[in-house]
């Protein structure tokens, strides 16, 4: 519509900006394929593409190019880098992210989120949080300490994948026997991780009778190897793990 702000509070947007994508509703890819291209610039390289299909699935973009007023038909992003916009360039086509093959390839992955969620693109920070957490979980590993510590480096609280991997660790560490040397330096030094993880043990909300009550000393009797005949925790391990 005419003048449109984004939350109501955004620049006003011409009438021809197209409709941001919501969950399950969004538009077939040739209703946004138009003849206007722009040019993204990231770092050293071009990346001509559609410009509806862009502002489709991100409003940073979307203000941009559409902002009333805006004769804009370029974007920069020049600490980014091409391959991983290369990736995000096909997602918006193909609307799949690539399974990944083994720990290496989480990496990628994880730039590609960030990058997805500077430019907001929530559609794809969802395909990227459901893809990592299904490829830990059919693996049974679990995210390594410098993949947690790379995504709190560069994530806020409440981030979908930040809460995965703690949420992931929690449960390694509540069922595992022992902390693992560097994951106890680690807890030591980041306070805030340790708390995360306490958080997300809390939502489990489970019941007092499946937590061992040391100051019942009958109680407390046959817990002290709590979890280890879990299938698959006993030999679950973090991917890619990594010592200090």
């Amino acid at each position: 519509m005419s003048g449109e702000s984004t939350n109501g509070r955004g620049p006003q947007l011409s009438e021809d900006a197209p409709p941001l994508a919501k969950a399950h509703e969004e538009k077939p890819l040739h209703e946004l394929l138009s003849h206007s291209l722009v040019d993204i610039y990231v770092s050293d390289t071009t990346f001509p593409l559609h410009e509806k299909v862009l502002c489709h699935h991100s409003p940073v973009l979307r203000n941009h190019f559409y902002r009333k007023g805006s004769k804009a038909d370029s974007y920069g992003l020049p600490d980014e880098s091409p391959e991983v916009f290369s990736v995000l360039a096909g997602w918006l086509y193909s609307r799949t992210v690539s399974y990944p093959v083994d720990e290496a390839s989480i990496g990628p992955l994880l730039d590609l989120y960030l990058l997805a969620e500077k430019l907001q693109m929530a559609a794809l920070s969802v395909d990227i949080v459901d893809t990592v957490r299904t490829f830990y979980h059919s693996t049974s590993a679990y995210p390594s300490l410098r993949r947690v510590q790379y995504v709190y480096e560069n994530t806020d609280t409440d981030n979908p994948m930040r809460e995965m991997m703690v949420g992931s660790v929690a449960r390694f560490l509540t069922l595992g026997e022992q902390i693992p040397k560097h994951w106890d330096g680690a807890l030591r030094r980041n306070g805030q991780l340790a708390v995360d993880i306490i958080r997300a043990i809390q939502e489990w909300h489970l019941e007092g009778r499946s937590v061992p009550d040391v100051r019942d000393k009958e109680g407390v009797r046959g817990f002290s190897h709590i979890g280890t005949s879990e299938s698959g925790v006993g030999s679950g391990s973090f991917e890619g793990e990594d010592s200090e």
